[in-house]
């Protein structure tokens, strides 16, 4: 189990035709179909899909309350226009007349080919279908229903003292900060105010999956939302924050290592920025540096290229101060290589994770990012849109 490990949920997955042969819906509903509180952050992308358009205005019309959730994939429902936006209704009016909740307790959510309108008829006759599935143990089936390119499904289970979370998570291209092309459910057992959830929901979204950046593209469809039943009694504040970012972090790592075409990923820290929005626009600017990607994917320590992606980030950076590490073995100073130890360079840009620190020389401003090689395997997958 993942996305029902906490009490009080259900799910279901199933093929209904959008893909040829894989899964392609998903549904997660609350046991007893009674609203509950949830928390939600979606994608800054200003095209953004009319599924993130609707569950926005629903969870400001309702109080941030939600009893089902219906997915597709296949299809992202953007570009679509006021249709789109109608047929995101449609979904959602289906899902609420076959299990007689209100409509304005079910959430949409669509990933997939965007520009094409969404094939409504495979899709109204399998809520039904979705409906009598669900179950406890049908988590591994939403799991599968919500995936595009991905090769895996992703699944994670928190054990708190006193609650459980439990998630899915779908991404492995199209992915830049803020958020991806990525949808990510998170569902708990735990009593916890709405704007606690909010809060660790947002913070755990910007230390983890906001940090990911396959190609540097942000999607039009990006969700991530935490359900909670509260069928567990209060929980710690912070303890259950931390839960929430331990979760996150699971499915975040499970996306990067499922990137398109991936071979090697790359933990970036930049350090000594002015501030830690100039270390984050600078780390962005490196980890979409297609030289750079290309670096990775060869193996390749080529510090010259994150200093020249860094001095063109528009941020401040003194040369002077500078310097640069693989795997905390440092291979230059001021702009300029230096004397280091080969053999525990070699061996570290050997591995599939590399760990990179680029030093500014400007300030005590940190950021984090997670990025991925560039090499023929994302080319093949993103050379067609479907």
């Amino acid at each position: 189990m993942s996305v029902t490990a906490a009490k009080g949920f259900v799910a279901a997955g199933c093929h209904a035709g959008i893909k040829r042969r894989k899964f392609d819906m998903a549904m997660i509903a609350t046991e007893d179909l009674q609203p509950v509180s949830c928390a939600a952050v979606f994608t800054q992308n200003k095209f953004a899909a009319p599924p993130v358009e609707l569950d926005r205005a629903t969870l400001n019309a309702n109080g941030g309350k939600a009893a089902a959730v219906i997915i597709n994939s296949g299809n992202a429902n953007a570009g679509t226009g006021t249709p789109g936006y109608k047929n995101a209704q449609l979904m959602a009016a289906a899902t609420g007349e076959v299990l007689q909740i209100a409509n304005s307790h079910v959430l949409v959510c669509s990933t997939g080919i965007i520009g094409t309108p969404l094939p409504m008829e495979p899709i109204l006759s399998h809520v039904p279908k979705l409906a009598k599935k669900l179950s406890v143990e049908g988590a591994h089936d939403a799991a599968r229903g919500i995936l595009t390119t991905d090769h895996l499904s992703k699944e994670v289970v928190i054990k708190g003292s006193t609650f459980t979370i439990g998630g899915m998570a779908k991404g492995c291209g199209m992915i830049a900060p803020n958020m991806a092309t990525m949808l990510a459910f998170l569902t708990t057992d735990a009593d916890i105010p709405l704007l606690v959830m909010q809060k660790a929901l947002k913070a755990a979204a910007d230390a983890t999956f906001n940090t990911l950046n396959v190609d540097g593209a942000m999607s039009t469809n990006d969700t991530a939302m935490l359900l909670a039943s509260g069928k567990r009694g209060k929980a710690d504040h912070g303890e259950f924050a931390n839960a929430t970012l331990a979760a996150c972090r699971d499915l975040t790592m499970q996306m990067a290592r499922d990137a398109e075409g991936m071979t090697r990923m790359a933990h970036l820290t930049v350090t000594g920025a002015h501030s830690n929005e100039e270390a984050r626009i600078a780390a962005k600017n490196i980890v979409e540096n297609n030289l750079v990607k290309c670096s990775w994917y060869g193996g390749d320590p080529y510090w010259g290229r994150l200093m020249a992606a860094a001095g063109s980030a528009g941020v401040d950076l003194n040369v002077a101060r500078s310097h640069v590490a693989y795997g905390g073995v440092v291979v230059a100073k001021a702009g300029v290589g230096v004397e280091h130890d080969g053999d525990a360079l070699v061996e570290h840009m050997l591995g599939d994770e590399v760990q990179i620190e680029v030093h500014l020389g400007t300030g005590h401003g940190t950021a984090k990012m997670i990025g991925i090689d560039l090499g023929p395997g994302y080319i093949k997958e993103n050379s067609k849109t479907s």
